[in-house]
């Protein structure tokens, strides 16, 4: 149910909303990848868990896209 919550949060928000989240998160993911490769993170999954909010949020711009159009 959780993930549910998640993406009808993502969802509700504007495109503009939704683009600074997405450069959030990219940014997030650039810096936890840098510091894996340094030192080893004490929970690795938070990287896939990155990407994948990242492609929710891509998901979910092209299907507002697309209905705008």
């Amino acid at each position: 149910m959780a993930k549910e919550k998640k993406e009808i949060s993502l969802t509700e928000l504007t495109a503009d909303e939704l683009k600074s989240r997405l450069e959030e998160s990219k940014e997030k993911l650039f810096h936890l990848k840098f510091g894996h490769k340094t030192t080893p993170l004490k929970n690795p999954l938070e990287i896939r868990y990155l990407r994948r909010q990242i492609a929710r949020i891509l998901t979910i711009v092209k299907e507002k896209k697309i209905k705008s159009e």
